[in-house]
């Protein structure tokens, strides 16, 4: 089975943006819209961890503040991160999220944002209170600590496992789940349409099943006190405060 990084690499970048059916900078005003309302004022620093094609990141930057590090594993969406935020004040590093602390000085972050289901990519549940510790660590005090994904705690059964993301004229994509103690194995299966014929492109990864009250309590552990608790879309929606 792929890692998720490999399953980006190998499918799901090329067609990621594609995914939302909306252009990239209708999705950033999206995701500045969601900030403001969680009450994350601009600063010096945000950090945008697992930063895909850039809506975050964009978003950060369009917020106000005067420098954003975007980390991802993609070089491929990385390049589109890059195209997506223009002259603003991104820096894209090809990286894992957990290594934040080689790339930011222990309390300087004003903000870090882990959002678009990437918590749930962290290949083990002990690696979770990991992460937030390193957040912790990252951001100053009174800092924001933003965390969007989804929670597949419980499971679907039968049919239900099957579901359809988006399809066009060109381009059909599905994904179907395989529920597993601790994970759930996402197998994502894309029919292109190309001359007179379809072809399909597949690969599958794992995704962490974690329940939004186990990952409030881990937040709490780390000093991030949970202020906003949000169901946006099906999207579990934390942010947090370093206290």
């Amino acid at each position: 089975m792929n890692s998720a990084a490999d399953h980006y690499e190998g499918l799901l970048a090329e067609h990621y943006s594609w995914m939302f059916g909306v252009a990239p900078p209708a999705k950033a005003a999206e995701q500045l819209e969601l900030l403001e309302r969680l009450n994350v004022a601009p600063g010096e620093l945000g950090v945008d961890l697992g930063a895909g094609s850039g809506f975050q990141s964009m978003a950060l930057a369009d917020l106000g503040f005067k420098r954003v590090l975007a980390i991802d594993t993609s070089a491929r969406l990385l390049q589109e991160l890059r195209s997506n935020c223009g002259n603003r004040p991104v820096t894209a590093i090809e990286d894992d999220m957990l290594h934040i602390m080689q790339h930011v000085e222990p309390g300087t972050a004003d903000v870090v944002v882990c959002m678009g289901d990437t918590l749930t990519h962290l290949p083990r549940q002990e690696l979770v209170p990991q992460l937030f510790s390193a957040v912790s660590a990252a951001l100053r005090r009174n800092g924001r600590f933003v965390v969007t994904y989804r929670d597949l705690s419980t499971e679907l059964r039968g049919v239900d496992r099957f579901i359809p993301v988006r399809s066009t004229a060109e381009k059909i994509m599905t994904c179907f789940l395989e529920y597993h103690p601790g994970v759930v194995v996402v197998h994502d299966l894309i029919h292109v349409h190309s001359g007179d014929a379809w072809r399909l492109a597949k690969s599958c990864y794992p995704k962490l099943r974690l329940a939004v009250d186990d990952v409030c309590r881990e937040l709490s552990q780390a000093g991030l006190h949970v202020y906003a608790r949000e169901n946006v879309r099906g999207m579990s929606v934390l942010a947090t405060q370093k206290v």
